[in-house]
């Protein structure tokens, strides 16, 4: 989960021969940060010194003017910037299959499968969602640069589910903003480990990079970097030892519903990172052959997104079915087969 990548409302540069420029209005919940690290957040792919060094040579305005790396932001501030690119200039397409729940002239929704990366980075060069969508489609938007092309959100490598896609520039600007101003009602199930003392309640945390472990995330009081993060959840349906969760994230941040669920006390089942153990088999039900796997990825997807069109701007909704792996250990479950304790 992430923020999406806003498009420029018009054409103009200040950079003669730069990408062309992206915009972001600043909201409360980020106000405090680094221009440095709010851009980082924004732009994964790209490296803390590729944005540092465009800060540096003024292709980064703060409300129209040159800024610093460690200047600190204010609700209400406008970003523009010329986003500075990867080294490759494209991404090769690629024949992966996709499985489309929905396509219109202006965008597509799709049900993204486990183990998918959606846009290439650092160490993950192919393979990925983007370049499967290069291969399925003629149109997409490129607001995000050549990496991302049509990628709106995000959803993370081992999380299944409900994902949109712009074909055009105007579309992503206008779901951007959406996600930006909270209007996307989001929801995910989980399964998680233990038994969840309230049926219904909100997280609301402030969460950061995590101090010793980059590629994680974690809970920290506000200030510095630490950005707001809510999360309503509800209990579904309770079994011994798991519980299965409705998770409505209200904020969109790097992992925020693992983290949070593991600040619960209730880590998702096989989150290796976030507490919840690794591949759930089917010894733990007294099954043969034992050493088979139910799941072996964090138990999370994305079952339902909800915004209003970018063209008819009617409010519309799409779910995702759940995959085989969180079924087969929902059955389980369900059977009352496990030896687990609560």
């Amino acid at each position: 989960m992430s923020e999406p990548i806003v498009p420029p409302q018009s054409p103009g540069s200040d950079t003669a021969g730069a990408e062309p420029r992206h915009h972001h209005r600043v909201e409360d919940a980020d106000a405090g940060s680094r221009v440095d690290h709010f851009l980082a957040s924004r732009y994964p792919d790209l490296s803390r010194s590729l944005l540092q060094k465009s800060i540096r040579d003024s292709n980064v305005r703060l409300n129209g003017e040159k800024t610093k790396p460690g200047h600190r932001l204010r609700s209400g501030d406008q970003i523009d910037l010329a986003l500075p690119e990867p080294p490759a200039a494209t991404i090769p397409a690629e024949p992966l299959p996709l499985s489309i729940l929905h396509e219109d002239d202006s965008l597509v929704v799709l049900d993204k499968a486990a183990g998918v990366i959606v846009h290439p980075g650092r160490g993950n060069p192919s393979g990925t969602l983007a370049a499967g969508l290069q291969y399925h489609f003629d149109r997409l938007s490129d607001a995000g640069g050549v990496h991302r092309p049509g990628i709106v959100h995000r959803l993370d490598r081992d999380t299944t589910g409900v994902l949109v896609v712009a074909k055009d520039n105007q579309t992503h600007h206008r779901l951007s903003r959406q996600f930006e101003r909270r209007e996307v009602s989001k929801e995910y199930w989980a399964i998680v480990r233990g038994s969840v003392a309230f049926d219904s309640d909100w997280i609301e945390t402030h969460i950061r990079v995590h101090s010793a472990q980059r590629e994680k995330m974690q809970v920290s009081g506000p200030g510095g970097d630490a950005r707001e993060a809510a999360t309503f959840y509800e209990v579904i349906e309770r079994f011994a030892g798991y519980t299965l969760m409705r998770l409505r994230p209200k904020s969109g941040r790097t992992h925020q519903l693992r983290v949070h669920m593991q600040h619960l006390g209730h880590p998702i089942v096989a989150d290796k990172v976030y507490g919840g153990g690794g591949t759930v088999k089917r010894s733990e039900f007294h099954l043969e052959p034992a050493h088979a796997p139910v799941i072996k990825r964090q138990c999370l997807h994305a079952r339902r997104l909800e915004f209003s069109h970018p063209v008819s701007e009617e409010r519309v909704a799409f779910e995702a079915e759940l995959p085989p792996d969180f079924m087969e250990l929902l059955s389980l479950l369900r059977a009352g087969e496990t030896g687990a304790e609560q």
